[in-house]
């Protein structure tokens, strides 16, 4: 199965041109537009997520499979596991910008190339939900939720 990831993204990596939002296309077609602008455009970091899920603009999606959301969660992405996100696409607003989330990047690959084929404005995040835990810690995860409200932190 490794290989055959290593393989997948390989050749995602090879290919030419930029897909737009909201366009419906073939992973043929996508595969053979992919371009760098492209390659850039479908990345995120921690660091440019936080704003974006503050100002109402992203949804992070954490494709990670039910036994690993049950380990430990955010308690703000919406948890969709890979093998399920075809079936539950409706749940995934087309007017924000979806981020898919795992410990690491390889599965939210997958999950952000299968999302741009359908018309999504999908990005991964780079450094996965290891590392946005890590940014997220202490008085900057006080500050993070109740900037985006789902909880009132306690103030010492």
């Amino acid at each position: 199965m490794k290989r055959g990831l290593r393989a997948f993204l390989l050749l995602f990596a090879l290919f030419p041109a930029a897909v737009s939002a909201q366009e419906v296309v073939s992973l043929d077609n996508y595969l053979s537009r992919f371009d760098y602008e492209e390659r850039a455009e479908m990345k995120i970091d921690s660091k440019g997520l936080i704003p974006l899920l503050v100002s109402g603009k992203a949804l992070l999606v954490d494709i990670r499979f039910p036994e690993e959301v049950a380990a430990w969660r955010t308690g703000f992405a919406l948890a969709i596991p890979l093998n399920e996100l075809p079936k539950r696409l409706q749940e995934l607003p087309k007017d924000k910008i979806i981020v898919t989330a795992c410990p690491h990047k390889d599965r939210s690959a997958i999950a952000m190339v299968y999302l741009r084929t359908k018309g999504y404005d999908a990005k991964y995040l780079t450094d996965g939900l290891i590392g946005l835990a890590e940014i997220l810690r202490g008085d900057r995860a006080r500050d993070f939720v109740e900037e985006i409200g789902i909880l009132e932190a306690k103030r010492p």
